[in-house]
């Protein structure tokens, strides 16, 4: 096998080992894909300033997310159909992240469910939650995330529409997926993912599928989730949902300060500078573009988190660099995942907190902690 150092080899490999309508599911972003390309080449257009003979001895990347301590300020966010890429998908995730010592977050729109995860995780994660319709269905997953011990709770506010994913319509990306005549025969090309697949009844939306009346499986599923897109979702609504969940308040999709200063004033705890991986407006600013903004709009009112675009230890550097407290990652975990499994996570995360190591100390600092904009000699946001 192939030696594996960077994202774009777990990427590569990924694409051979994982069916194609679910790699291009994770892979791919909305309309023109603009949002989804300038969310990484921004970070092209920030650029260190490099020190020498400094003492580059005993560094430590370690710090806090929301109050919880971390290898290094990076959690990995919440992903829907994380079970399709590879087999118990997210519990497998969830322990390679709690070995590493960094925060999972459990999607909604995960296939295994809130209780899989809980009962095959060493320590609690996070679970985030779409405002959907149902708002007895919605009240039910937040005291599910409670009984599960959940650490926090995060609420995604970008979704109210879908976003049109060209490749999905293509690859026939449904509830229950379209079994096209070229689907059948990626799969046939895809032998140790359908072995994995058989050897799991993780294979649906588990969060739903059976705690939704009259949702026993995915073909009665379809008809339920595309009613659920909550249209008339205003802030009464989030700060309803707030009153819910009495534990730590993360509100992810923020690209605008008003919104920013919408979430603290309800009571958000983190902010997370979000454009879904640009899988929603395309158009969009990217993330880290936009992140100076928020963290203007939001000052010492609530710590500001990134999401979108970071594949390298040294994104998340610059992102920190900028006034970041932390970041998430998707895209990056996900390639690990459905190239090498749990094994591939963990390799996802020793790439990136290699080069994040590295690149701090050849910026001349030992602390994260220290790190701010003086370590940039060029950044146009």
């Amino acid at each position: 096998m192939a030696i594996v150092t960077t994202i774009e080899d777990l990427r590569l490999l990924a694409k051979k080992r994982v069916p194609r309508m679910f790699f291009d599911y994770i892979s791919s972003g909305s309309w023109t894909e603009t949002t989804l390309k300038i969310n990484t080449t921004d970070f092209e257009k920030i650029f260190f300033r490099q020190r020498v003979a400094v003492d580059m001895s005993n560094r430590d990347t370690s710090g806090y997310m929301a109050s919880e301590p971390v290898t290094m300020p990076l959690a990995l966010a919440p992903t829907g159909l994380t079970g399709m890429v590879y087999a118990n998908g997210e519990i497998l995730v969830a322990k390679a992240a709690n070995k590493f010592g960094v925060p999972f977050t459990l999607s909604t729109m995960s296939i295994c469910s809130i209780e899989d995860v809980a009962n095959n995780s060493s320590s609690p994660f996070w679970f985030q939650l779409y405002a959907m319709r149902d708002r007895a269905f919605s009240k039910a997953l937040v005291d599910r995330a409670k009984a599960a011990e959940c650490s926090a709770l995060m609420l995604t506010l970008d979704l109210q529409l879908l976003g049109q994913r060209h490749c999905d319509i293509k690859n026939g990306l449904s509830t229950p997926p379209k079994l096209k005549l070229r689907n059948i025969f990626d799969l046939m090309h895809r032998p140790r993912w359908c072995i994995n697949m058989l050897g799991t009844k993780n294979r649906q939306f588990g969060n739903i599928v059976g705690h939704v009346k009259g949702i026993t499986d995915m073909s009665s599923l379809a008809a339920w989730t595309t009613e659920q897109f909550d249209l008339k979702l205003t802030w009464e609504d989030v700060a309803r949902i707030r009153d819910w969940w009495d534990g730590k308040f993360f509100v992810k999709g923020i690209m605008d300060p008003e919104d920013a200063v919408n979430a603290v004033n309800i009571g958000a705890d983190v902010i997370i500078v979000s454009n879904h991986g640009g899988r929603q407006l395309d158009g969009v600013e990217s993330t880290i573009s936009t992140l100076p903004k928020i963290i203007d709009a939001v000052g010492n009112q609530g710590e500001v988190w990134i999401d979108g675009g970071i594949t390298k230890g040294q994104d998340l550097l610059k992102a920190m660099a900028l006034g970041a407290r932390g970041g998430l990652i998707g895209r990056a975990f996900l390639f690990g995942l459905g190239a090498l499994g749990e094994k591939g996570v963990t390799k996802s995360l020793e790439i990136i907190h290699k080069e994040l190591d590295m690149t701090m100390a050849l910026c001349g600092h030992r602390k994260l902690e220290n790190v701010d904009r003086s370590i940039l000699s060029k950044c146009p946001f």
